[in-house]
C-alpha cells in the first residue's frame, strides 16, 4: 500500500532530546530506541467517526493503553477507515489507504468480513475486545521470542520534514523474502465535534490515531533494511506523537517486531 499525498502531508514533529520509553536501549543523546529479545506485540484498532459504536472502543483503547507510559505493553494503531464517510460525515484521520490496510489484514487472516470497531492483536482479529480477550493475547505474546531487529533514530528535521532511520534485521531466511516494514506516525488526544452522521452531536477524542503510515518496504538478499524516511509536517498536531515501526509477514499477516518510538519533545 503506497503512501498518499494527503499522508505526506500529514505530520508535526518536533525533534529535541528527552527521556523515551521505549522496550529496550535508548541513547542517552538522541532520539532513538532498539528493540528487546521479547517480542512487543501489535494492537490495531480500525474505526470512524462516522460509526456510532465506534466510541466506546475508542475510549477503550485510550484507557488499556495510555499514551504517556515508559513501559508500553504494546505498540498501538487506530486506523480510521474511510467506507463510513459517505453516510454524512467525513472523518478527516480516515484515508482509502488504512480501509485497504484492514482489507489486507482480512486476506491474509482468512476472514470473510471487515467491520468496525474491528481490534486485531499480532495482525489477528480479536472480537472480544472489552471483555479481557485483548489482555491475555498481549500477555501471551508478549513471552514469545522476537523474529526481527528493529532500530528507529530521528536523524534531524529540516524545512518541516522529520528524518527517520530505520533499520530491521530478520534472521530467518524463510521469512525474510515475504517479510514487509512499515512506519507509522501516530498522535493522540485528538478532538472533534461531529456535526452529522450516527455520532451528530456527540465530542469524540482520540488516542493512537496513525497520521501516516510508510511503506510496506522490503528486506535485502540480507534480510537487512536500512533506509532513511523523510515524514512531513501535519495539518493538525495533538499530542504524545510517536513513530511505530512494524516488521509483517506478508504472506499471513504474523507481526514478527514491533518498536514504539516517542518523539523527543512530546
Amino acid at each position: 500500500m503506497a503512501m498518499t499525498s494527503t499522508a505526506r502531508n500529514a505530520l508535526l514533529v518536533v525533534l529535541a532530546v528527552s527521556h523515551l520509553g521505549a522496550t529496550a536501549g535508548v541513547a542517552a543523546t538522541a532520539c532513538e530506541a532498539t528493540s528487546g529479545a521479547k517480542l512487543l506485540p501489535l494492537v490495531e484498532l480500525f474505526t470512524s467517526e462516522g460509526c456510532d459504536s465506534c466510541p466506546p472502543a475508542d475510549r477503550w483503547l485510550a484507557s488499556g493503553f495510555p499514551v504517556a507510559t515508559s513501559t508500553p505493553q504494546a505498540s498501538v494503531l487506530a486506523f480510521h477507515v474511510d467506507y463510513w464517510d459517505r453516510l454524512g460525515w467525513k472523518d478527516r484521520f480516515a484515508t482509502p489507504q488504512f480501509t485497504a490496510r484492514q482489507y489486507a489484514a482480512l486476506r491474509s487472516s482468512g476472514e470473510t468480513f471487515v467491520y468496525t470497531p474491528q481490534v486485531l492483536v499480532q495482525g489477528k482479529d480479536a472480537r472480544n475486545w472489552g471483555g479481557g480477550a485483548v489482555t491475555e493475547k498481549v500477555a501471551a505474546s508478549r513471552v514469545r521470542p522476537a523474529r526481527a531487529d528493529i532500530k528507529v533514530a530521528l536523524d534531524g528535521a529540516a524545512g518541516g520534514v522529520l528524518n527517520a532511520r530505520l533499520d530491521v534485521r530478520v534472521p530467518e531466511t524463510p521469512l525474510q523474502k515475504r517479510t514487509e516494514v512499515w512506519l507509522a506516525y501516530t498522535d493522540s488526544r485528538l478532538v472533534s465535534e461531529v456535526k452529522a452522521g450516527e455520532n451528530r452531536g456527540v465530542r469524540l477524542t482520540h488516542d493512537h490515531v496513525v497520521r501516516t503510515l510508510a511503506g510496506p518496504f522490503a528486506l535485502d538478499a540480507q534480510g537487512h533494511l536500512d533506509r532513511i524516511i523523510a515524514i512531513a509536517r501535519p495539518a493538525e498536531a495533538g499530542s504524545g506523537a510517536t513513530l511505530v515501526a512494524v516488521v509483517q509477514d506478508a504472506k499471513n499477516g504474523d507481526v514478527l517486531q514491533t518498536l514504539s518510538l516517542p518523539v523527543c519533545g512530546e
